[in-house]
């Protein structure tokens, strides 16, 4: 008679680098013949896997603990907001264990200490490539851990330590994995993602018997070559990013550029110990179009930074009417326990974060608005994510998961997710764009 498998319960919350950390605890669970289960009543124990990165996530986290334990009562904590073990253990004592951030082995010694397995060769199988958060068609792959960056707003070194990049040929192993399992896009995430291969003084690694340096432009290269789209995040304006959008301009990687530049005062960034010259910061952009002329921009803004005067918030603005970026996500600044911002003087009123951010956000609008209608009438390739009551929802080269605006495809009648389509859209309006099927790749 076969034995009852244990059962647990899994519940992530954060950012796609915590995703992918998710991905290996719950393929892991899977491979050592735990059931995965979607709800609390059928679980012999929960993980739930934390944020920490800003209040509101800290708070997120720490109800979806006590949620967990109210529901269930057998609660392992691990991911960004476990390195803070104290906090949690003083609002929920009755946690089983807890861990932080990419601790695999930390959180498996907890599950088998908690939930021992149960050995069934019937049941111990892995799908290839993993079990995944996302949909089958698309998947993160972590190329390295921790930062050496010391951002002042930013804990995220103190929770995830220095900048420890994987050997390219595991990257490569597993992201060919991927592919052959399905994939049609990888995206490419860690915390400083253009700094690869720095700790590891750009070694060189054996891929497919060949050698690869440990450098992300040699990295996206070989990625590039395995036929799935290729997308990068988190990408530090560093000089030597102007060869990957030649890589782009090749065709190789997605020509999609998510540079994280926070802010357009040269004082602000100073004080988060940004890079600082924004007429350099232009010249580049305005390289990069020049190289790439199909090339997305996404980036991310603080609003309300300790010390932010109007004429700096000013400065911000002038700065988004002149780099006009397709694609950007602001927040207005708010203080996270251990952070060196925290101390500087200045703290900016609430009423006045929020009023900037509006402000912000309505500029910005208005500028993502306009490069969306100069987008009708062309031609794409898209990617069909989800298929519902006969519309298709879809992403071009121009749209990354879960962060930015979609494609309507309105007569999407009998596509299915991860099938290429060619559209021409038809109309647009601030953050999505509607199309019509031209003609169909396959899934």
């Amino acid at each position: 008679m076969r034995k009852t498998m244990p059962r647990v319960g899994f519940v992530s919350l954060g950012c796609p680098k915590a995703t992918v950390d998710a991905e290996r605890i719950l393929s892991q669970l899977r491979a050592e013949g735990y059931q995965l289960v979607s709800n609390y009543n059928g679980a012999d124990l929960v993980i739930v896997n934390t944020c920490g990165f800003i209040d509101a996530a800290v708070e997120e986290s720490l109800d979806s603990i006590g949620e967990a334990l109210a529901e269930n009562g057998r609660v392992i904590v691990t991911g960004c907001l476990g390195a803070r073990e104290d906090l949690i253990r003083q609002a929920h004592p009755q946690v089983l264990a807890v861990s932080g951030p990419d601790s695999l082995s930390e959180v498996m010694q907890a599950v088998h200490d908690a939930l021992p397995p149960v050995h069934d060769p019937h049941i111990d199988l892995l799908p290839p490539g993993g079990l995944k958060l996302t949909p089958r068609h698309y998947a993160y792959v972590k190329i390295a851990e921790g930062c050496n960056q010391r951002c002042s707003f930013c804990i995220i070194p103190s929770m995830r330590g220095a900048l420890q990049s994987r050997p390219a040929g595991a990257i490569l192993d597993e992201a060919e994995k991927l592919v052959g399992a399905g994939v049609q896009e990888l995206l490419i995430v860690a915390q400083d993602t253009a700094a690869y291969g720095l700790d590891l003084r750009y070694a060189t690694d054996f891929w497919r018997g060949r050698p690869v340096k440990s450098r992300l432009v040699e990295l996206a290269r070989q990625l590039g070559s395995l036929g799935a789209w290729l997308r990068l995040h988190y990408v530090y304006p560093y000089p030597h990013v102007e060869g990957l959008v030649e890589l782009m301009a090749e065709g190789l990687v997605l020509p999609y550029l998510d540079v994280p530049l926070q802010h357009a005062s040269p004082a602000i960034l100073k004080a988060m110990r940004r890079p600082g010259d924004v007429e350099n910061t232009l010249q580049r952009i305005a390289r990069w179009r020049a190289l790439c002329p199909d090339l997305t921009l996404r980036s991310t803004f603080i609003v309300g930074f300790p010390g932010e005067s109007e004429d700096d918030f000013e400065r911000l603005l002038e700065f988004l009417s002149a780099a006009r970026l397709d694609r950007v996500g602001a927040f207005a600044y708010s203080p996270v326990e251990g952070a060196a911002a925290n101390a500087l003087a200045g703290q900016v009123p609430e009423a006045i974060k929020e009023e900037r951010l509006e402000r912000f956000m309505e500029l910005q609008g208005a500028i993502s608005a306009d490069k969306l209608q100069d987008r009708i009438g062309r031609r794409v390739r898209a990617l069909v994510d989800e298929v519902v009551d006969g519309l298709a929802y879809a992403r071009s080269a121009a749209e990354a998961p879960e962060i930015d605006g979609e494609i309507v495809i309105e007569d999407g009648g009998g596509l299915a997710p991860g099938q290429f389509v060619e559209v021409e859209i038809e109309a647009a309006d601030e953050h999505d764009l509607y199309a019509r099927r031209v003609s169909c790749g396959a899934a």
